[in-house]
């Protein structure tokens, strides 16, 4: 039987994202440009991309052979395990590309849920440029680089330092600044990172309060909404359900409450 123990794929996550890691950073050191893009002129791909995803697919294929997988570049393959990969190779692409070090290699086990829904059961998000490594499974604790993790709770609204995104498509961009119009007068004040699998595990780590985002794919938050879920903090999508790509929020509960009705 394959083993679909929590912590088994979580060693593997972490075996496989410093490997992409170390990749991606030998590509970036050596120099990298625009390969393609994908739903828009904005949307890029670089080598790197391909080329980390095609190690972590084949890593994956060596080790865990009965898996399912589900990457951002090389799309979707079936399993007979129950358990499906859920892998964004660079999220940040645009940050690597420019040479900034906001990028990371993401990587979740997902078993299947309730509702023929998945969930995320091991998950890894590496930053090697920032020397920074967020992990957690299902019934443990978040950790960066084996330090437990814990998200800012009690937070006022009025004292919370959100962070937000745009997504590349110009279309959706008018109601991400609808979302900060409305919020501005409310809150401290605003980040925006550009990978938003760092910033929902920056929320993991209490660097800043609360993050929303709206048209992110599975890959860019199936690892990282684990890693904050186990740092404590409240994780839904519209109407307090489960996140998806029409509106993510994680925050402190109270928070959370506070923040969702001037993002409807």
């Amino acid at each position: 039987m394959t083993d679909t123990d929590p912590l088994a794929l979580l060693d593997i996550a972490r075996t496989i994202a410093a490997e992409a890691g170390t990749l991606a950073t030998a590509m970036r050191d050596d120099g990298i440009s625009v390969a393609s893009t994908k739903s828009g002129r904005l949307d890029i791909v670089t080598q790197a991309d391909t080329a980390v995803e095609a190690l972590i697919r084949g890593r994956l294929h060596e080790l865990r052979p009965d898996d399912g997988f589900l990457g951002e570049e090389s799309g979707e393959a079936s399993g007979s395990s129950g358990i499906v990969w859920v892998v964004d190779p660079i999220d940040g692409t645009v940050n690597y590309l420019y040479g900034s070090p906001y990028w990371a290699v993401s990587l979740a086990a997902t078993a299947p849920g309730p509702d023929r829904t998945r969930i995320s059961v091991a998950a890894c998000v590496y930053a090697p440029a920032l020397g920074a490594e967020f992990t957690a499974a299902a019934g443990h604790p978040a950790h960066r680089n084996g330090t437990r993790l814990r998200a800012n709770d009690n937070v006022p609204q009025d004292k919370a330092l959100l962070s937000t995104g745009f997504m590349y498509d110009l279309a959706t961009r008018p109601r991400v600044l609808k979302d900060i119009t409305a919020l501005s007068s409310h809150i401290r004040d605003f980040r925006i990172g550009g990978a938003a699998a760092l910033d929902i595990c920056a929320v993991a780590e209490g660097r800043i309060d609360g993050c929303f985002q709206r048209g992110l794919p599975v890959w860019d938050y199936a690892a990282a909404t684990l890693i904050a879920a186990r740092a404590g903090a409240d994780v839904r999508g519209l109407g307090g359900g489960a996140p998806s790509s029409p509106l993510l929020i994680v925050a402190d509960k109270n928070l959370a409450d506070t923040l969702e009705p001037h993002l409807v």
